[in-house]
């Protein structure tokens, strides 16, 4: 039996690349994890954001929060440090501020290609976002991630502008509203139990624990047997 993993998430996120790092940490140490299936959802944190803004991640955040610039320079600061905690090096100064819109496209476009590419492009997503200052707006961005993960470079280029995955995409976006998701990292796990944020490792180990418990078929047993009724086990059979 399989277990869904649903998470909605934004490139443009800090704490989505984190809290990927953390769910992925835990994965690992979970003795089903060959039986996982991680499903990537978009959504979008601003989508009023330009294709390409002209300002840097301070400026954008300033405007964005109304907040002084010492209390945004400490915000990141301590979403630096936490990323260092999970091996990234975030670069804020580098960082190219763009609207993550044709990034989830893309995103959609790999989903068709199965889980294995979907999850090699976000990781590349947020990569190129928050440790390499690559411009996720740009199409030739886009399309050397596509690329470098198996995908068509044609049928990446056409995807990006297919209305056919901008309805996918919004159908996310849709959903996530259904299900009540105000903010990401969100994950469902076996669409039962719902984190929310990067949260530490051992949410996560926990929550795939009771997701894959309750996910199993329940076995009631018929009242009124006898408990000494003969049968066999590893040990031998009894008398």
């Amino acid at each position: 039996m399989t277990l869904q993993i649903d998470i909605w998430s934004d490139i443009a996120c800090p704490w989505c690349y984190i809290g990927k790092r953390r769910f992925e940490t835990a994965l690992a140490d979970f003795p089903h994890r060959d039986d996982v299936e991680v499903v990537w959802h978009s959504y979008q944190l601003d989508p009023t954001i330009p294709r390409h803004y002209d300002g840097t991640e301070v400026d954008y955040l300033v405007q964005r929060k109304g907040m002084p610039v010492d209390q945004v320079r400490q915000m990141m600061a301590h979403v630096v440090e936490q990323a260092k905690g999970e091996g990234l090096d975030y670069d804020f100064d580098g960082l190219v501020v763009a609207n993550s819109l044709r990034a989830h496209h893309l995103l959609h476009v790999a989903a068709r290609s199965g889980a294995p590419a979907a999850g090699e492009v976000k990781e590349a997503l947020l990569k190129a976002h928050f440790v390499d200052a690559q411009d996720i707006g740009d199409d030739d961005v886009l399309v050397a991630i596509g690329t470098a993960a198996g995908l068509d470079e044609a049928a990446v280029r056409a995807g990006l502008d297919d209305p056919a995955v901008a309805r996918e995409v919004q159908a996310d976006f849709a959903a996530a509203g259904q299900i009540g998701v105000q903010g990401v990292p969100f994950f469902v796990l076996g669409q039962r139990y719902g984190v929310s944020g990067a949260q530490p490792v051992e949410v996560f180990s926990e929550a795939l624990g009771r997701a894959w418990h309750e996910s199993q078929p329940a076995i009631e047993r018929i009242a009124g047997q006898d408990a000494a009724a003969g049968a066999c086990g590893p040990d031998g059979c009894s008398v």
